[in-house]
């Protein structure tokens, strides 16, 4: 199973301004995350390659540099997204706690309904079953037991059962230890965290990488001959990812940070709608283009990815100029709350006859 998912970080509180890293992150992944579906969707639901076809250059290097790559982005972010919302209800509302039960609730039916209405593959189910299970019953625990169970459940996920998405409560809980031991908050401060990190998920990427490809059949990343065959996909996996993550935050310290955040931050604080549209633009355009998905080239892949994402990210950027939330998380927001939230931008201060003043910009803080 290739798994995705959507932005569970809150919308900001009027103290708590948006992280902008986060979303950033989130988008970049939202694409990673895309490019693995890609095949699956398209297979009708299909989540392995057909028994005894042979693999190509587009499975080995979407094993190499996509595949397990980026859910654990997603389910980190989950538990931070779920933890930053705990701590801005609990200045809200007198039982955040309930509040979290119906948004998990509600995750769950929007699951259900994408995995019987569109593609079996779905992970919205798994988030949300995850959430209930473990992440909420979390919330009562000290932070250090919360940390220590993320390490435990990562890794017996690993050498139990070779990953996949049995990584995904150790991750939703190492996601929120970072946030309860202030990590978050400062993640933006310094170069220094994600750049020593960044070499150490390195120097144990490239063994773990040749160990992935060592332990394989031919050319195949799907056919892992070792005792445990996920293990080695999975342990890259998690190390690759956090490359990504401390090169991102790297270049954000860059004079690439603007670029970065025009083509990633909208994808990502759009999150569930784009995951929800893409899969249905890759339903829509798979019979256009012939022969069955596994034997699909890597260009294709690319091309049909590329073209997914060119119309999300600009439509997202410019849905969120004039709206606070995408329009599937407004809904969510709605649910979970209980009563309609405002979804327009409200006026700036200084506004006159419902105008912007020129230079000014719309009002980008959810409440």
């Amino acid at each position: 199973m290739r798994p995705v998912t959507h932005d569970c970080s809150p919308s900001p509180s009027p103290g708590r301004p948006r992280v902008a890293a986060l979303d950033v992150v989130r988008g970049f992944a939202l694409c990673g995350i895309l490019l693995a579906n890609i095949q699956p969707i398209a297979d009708a639901g299909s989540l392995v390659i057909a028994s005894g076809s042979p693999a190509g250059p587009a499975e080995t290097w979407l094993g190499l540099l996509v595949e397990q790559r980026f859910f654990p982005i997603f389910s980190l972010l989950f538990g931070i997204g779920f933890s930053l919302l705990l701590e801005s209800a609990a200045g809200r509302t007198a039982r955040p706690r309930l509040l979290l039960l119906r948004r998990l609730l509600v995750l769950l039916a929007i699951g259900l309904a994408h995995m019987f209405l569109l593609w079996r593959g779905d992970i919205l189910t798994v988030y949300a079953v995850v959430g209930l299970a473990v992440l909420l019953p979390s919330t009562w625990l000290p932070r250090w037991a919360v940390a220590g169970l993320a390490a435990v459940l990562v890794t017996a996920a690993l050498i139990v059962y070779g990953g996949g998405t049995m990584l995904v409560p150790g991750l939703f809980l190492l996601g929120s230890a970072l946030v309860r031991y202030g990590v978050i908050d400062r993640m933006e401060r310094s170069a220094r965290g994600p750049a020593v990190l960044g070499l150490v998920f390195a120097a144990g990427a490239a063994p773990a990488l040749w160990w992935q490809q060592g332990g394989m059949g031919p050319g195949d990343p799907h056919t892992a001959t070792s005792a445990n065959p996920g293990l080695p996909m999975a342990a890259a996996g998690l190390l690759l990812a956090g490359v990504y993550v401390c090169a991102l935050l790297l270049l954000l310290r860059t004079p690439l940070r603007p670029a970065l955040r025009a083509v990633f931050a909208p994808l990502g604080r759009m999150a569930l709608t784009n995951y929800l549209t893409a899969t249905v633009l890759v339903l829509a355009v798979s019979p256009l283009i012939g022969g069955p998905p596994h034997t699909w080239s890597l260009t294709t892949l690319l091309l049909i990815a590329g073209a997914v994402l060119t119309a999300q990210s600009p439509l997202s950027a410019l849905w969120l100029r004039r709206y606070r939330q995408g329009p599937v998380e407004w809904l969510w927001r709605w649910a979970t709350w209980g009563h309609r939230p405002p979804l327009r931008h409200e006026p700036r201060t200084g506004e006159t006859g419902g105008k912007t003043r020129k230079g000014q910009a719309p009002e980008g803080r959810a409440r």
